[in-house]
């Protein structure tokens, strides 16, 4: 079995031995790399291939927005999930917007880590619904500061059944929550999330989520 390539980008040394330790003893995840800053993430990118990135936000020389966004469009290859404090809600924000593949806590028990590791590197994305509500509240206040707020056009696109649904996502919910609260199989939860990134245009459920909190439809 052809393991996962991670690489953990964190400038706490402590933090970053003892996740490549823990993560070391799943069978199926590899740490290949650790990096201190965003500089040094995007050096690692060049010589070696990582699947998935854990991305620290707050770091020296380089942050992990301004990394992501430089590593997404210089590689195609790696996701990057964020790894964060409720503190960090805007630049969590700007970093989805980037391209990072969702979220998590820095204090969240080791196998979430893990879980988010393989939904990832399998297409997924990761929106803990604490935290979401956290970037929802963020968001509402960045928009509070402009005068007018337009919606996108493209809503008018959405069945009001695809609205329920994307609404669920920018909750943070996962397709089984979202299955069990509209009492619809996992299936058709996961067919209307196909069938809107295709009408929007979109590529990822981490889109989607960005979609609705910027529209309001959470």
């Amino acid at each position: 079995m052809e393991k996962i390539k991670v690489m953990i980008v964190d400038d706490q040394i402590i933090l970053s031995q003892g996740l490549k330790m823990i993560l070391g003893m799943e069978t199926d995840l590899e740490v290949i790399a650790v990096a201190a800053n965003g500089q040094e993430a995007i050096s690692h990118c060049h010589w070696q291939c990582p699947d998935i990135i854990l991305m620290d936000i707050k770091m020296p020389i380089m942050n992990g927005v301004d990394a992501t966004e430089a590593i997404k469009s210089q590689f195609t290859h790696p996701k990057i999930i964020v790894l964060t404090t409720f503190h960090d809600t805007e630049y969590i924000f700007n970093a989805l917007k980037k391209g990072a593949s969702g979220y998590i806590l820095k204090e969240s028990p080791p196998e979430d880590i893990i879980h988010a590791i393989r939904t990832v590197h399998q297409g997924g994305s990761i929106l803990q619904p604490n935290i979401a509500t956290k970037v929802i509240e963020e968001f509402t206040r960045m928009a509070s500061q402009t005068k007018t707020s337009p919606k996108d056009d493209r809503i008018h696109l959405l069945s009001d059944r695809e609205k329920d649904i994307i609404q669920c996502i920018g909750a943070g919910m996962n397709n089984k929550e979202i299955a069990d609260h509209l009492f619809l199989s996992e299936g058709t939860v996961r067919n209307h999330i196909s069938h809107m990134l295709e009408k929007l245009n979109l590529r990822d459920r981490t889109q989607l989520a960005i979609f609705a909190i910027k529209n309001q439809l959470t």
